[in-house]
């Protein structure tokens, strides 16, 4: 459980950094310059997700449940997923009306996928796992989204056909990783049956 503690503590506290303290990237930049900033950057987050996935590893073999979920709340799971996909995709994908209007699709998507697998899942280790990230999520979120208003931030409007990109993008990765990638990576199918 320490590695899955210390993983979560260094992947939220770094991708929390620019979130709290905007400026914090731009001086590091100007110490360390911009190759050196993003090796640093890059390596604590190849770290702290190499000791997530490990210590989520070893906390599975001896769960500490905390509540058995029924079986019903694994289907809400899987759908509350196919948005957490979407809006994943609307955060890479240029010119969609999502991005423009949420801004920040991404913090919304780890939302749904963190919130689907606290539904879905009652050991320690995934109130850890997933509540550290919803929690994440929901502080960034709200902080950007002020900041926006703030700042007077807007974003472009978005097409049709980058909505149509989204959506299909969104829903084609969605089914490819419920139907075959959680298995080969996870070990668990997500699938009713």
């Amino acid at each position: 459980m320490i590695m899955l503690i210390t993983g979560l503590v260094i992947f939220l506290t770094t991708h929390s950094a620019s979130i709290l303290y905007p400026s914090l990237r731009s001086r590091m930049i100007e110490r360390m310059g911009a190759g050196g900033w993003k090796g640093v950057y890059s390596v604590l987050s190849v770290v702290s997700l190499v000791l997530i996935v490990y210590g989520y590893g070893i906390a599975r073999q001896t769960p500490f449940w905390l509540w058995q979920p029924p079986a019903g709340l694994r289907h809400l799971a899987l759908l509350l997923t196919l948005p957490a996909f979407i809006l994943l995709v609307a955060t890479y994908v240029p010119a969609n009306r999502i991005k423009a209007r949420i801004g920040h699709p991404m913090l919304l998507g780890v939302k749904f996928w963190a919130l689907a697998h606290l539904l879905a899942n009652g050991s320690l280790a995934d109130i850890l796992l997933f509540g550290g990230f919803l929690a994440w999520a929901v502080m960034g979120f709200v902080i950007l989204r002020r900041r926006d208003r703030v700042n007077a931030v807007t974003y472009s409007s978005g097409t049709l056909k980058g909505d149509i990109m989204t959506i299909v993008i969104g829903i084609v990765s969605w089914a490819v990783f419920a139907m075959y990638l959680h298995v080969y990576l996870i070990g668990v199918s997500p699938m009713p049956g």
